[in-house]
């Protein structure tokens, strides 16, 4: 596992997205790198996860895409799935390169399982700043947080932020994406209209979802051949 930069921005925020409920930090971190025309400098290669790459629009998608905005001084880590079981791998990948970078902080977004019924998502944040509680946000009291957001928290070397969104459902939720981002612009004065998200929620949901579900076919299709090549 090893992160390959073509530039190596020094004293940025990274911004991390990892598929997981509702797949709120993907869509978010989606959402961010097209509105931000943020460009490509990097990728994370796994040894250890099958090379199966999904082809949208006639063009190779990145597993694991490392995104820069000059304006805003982001690294955008955008993720479409492909790390189950190197979760703790990965955060110590993140919080070395961050090192190395002089990164300010590490703000990791996720979605957050939620039996609230109504409709609107609302935000929490886990972190040592009380900047987002002065902005209106609540520190979240009680939850379970999972795969590389989860391993992070749990790190005392980096400055780390997360913000976390309610989603009802292991679909798309673009509204709780919305929702994060709404924070992210709170927080790091942004100016990113998070109102396209909301009106276009169901066709950006389809494209995340089409892409992940062309992964996730991929590697059914890959060990239905290695069964019937040892069968």
């Amino acid at each position: 596992m090893k992160v390959i930069l073509e530039k190596r921005p020094k004293n940025a925020t990274i911004i991390s997205g990892f598929p997981g409920f509702g797949l709120v930090g993907t869509i978010t971190t989606e959402f961010l790198i097209k509105h931000l025309n943020a460009v490509p400098i990097g990728k994370i290669r796994v040894d250890e996860v099958a090379p199966v790459i999904a082809i949208h629009n006639g063009e190779p998608v990145e597993p694991l895409g490392i995104f820069y905005d000059k304006k805003y001084k982001l690294i955008i880590l955008h993720a479409l799935g492909g790390i189950d079981g190197i979760e703790w791998k990965l955060s110590d990948l993140i919080v070395k390169t961050a090192k190395e970078l002089d990164v300010k902080e590490i703000v990791s977004v996720e979605g957050v399982g939620s039996n609230n019924p109504t409709e609107e998502s609302k935000a929490f944040y886990l972190g040592s700043k009380n900047v987002l509680k002065q902005k209106g946000v609540d520190k979240l009291q009680e939850g379970i947080i999972v795969g590389v957001t989860g391993a992070l928290l749990l790190r005392k070397d980096v400055n780390i932020t997360s913000i976390f969104a309610e989603t009802h459902s292991q679909l798309p939720d673009s509204r709780a994406a919305a929702k994060v981002i709404e924070v992210l612009d709170k927080y790091l004065g942004l100016k990113v209209d998070y109102k396209p998200l909301i009106k276009n929620a169901e066709k950006f949901e389809s494209k995340i979802k089409e892409v992940m579900d062309k992964k996730k076919e991929a590697t059914i299709l890959k060990e239905d051949k290695k069964l019937s090549y040892f069968g």
